[in-house]
């Protein structure tokens, strides 16, 4: 399931992602607020906290998941994914090379870093 995160700055859309994750999760959670945002600030400042495998994810949750990344394409400014998983923080800092905007991955233990990051605090 993904849960949207209260009370993070108002320039920033954040979720956290446990256990399943499937395309209703991301229909009917991340992309109303990932639009809401883009409405209100005319970019995307996301922030994706993975307390999940990758391999929970269905395949309809990453057809919906790159959906949402193509139709923002040219919204996307900062984007930050918190993992314990190195190579998730690693695919997500290369990133960068290919999408808009800046991809950066950070460890649980830097999760208000990463928030004051997407949110162009720091």
């Amino acid at each position: 399931m993904i849960k949207y995160l209260e009370n993070l700055p108002p320039n920033i859309v954040g979720f956290k992602a446990t256990g399943e994750i499937n395309e209703k999760d991301f229909t009917e959670t991340v992309m109303p607020k990932v639009k809401a945002l883009i409405d209100k600030i005319d970019k995307l400042n996301y922030l994706l906290v993975l307390e999940t495998s990758v391999k929970n994810f269905t395949i309809g949750a990453w057809m919906k998941d790159a959906i949402m990344g193509v139709k923002h394409l040219t919204k996307w400014n900062r984007a930050a994914i918190v993992s314990d998983v190195e190579a998730i923080r690693n695919f997500t800092n290369f990133f960068s090379y290919l999408m808009p905007g800046e991809f950066k991955g950070f460890e649980h233990q830097d999760l208000q870093k990463a928030i004051d990051w997407v949110s162009e605090k720091k």
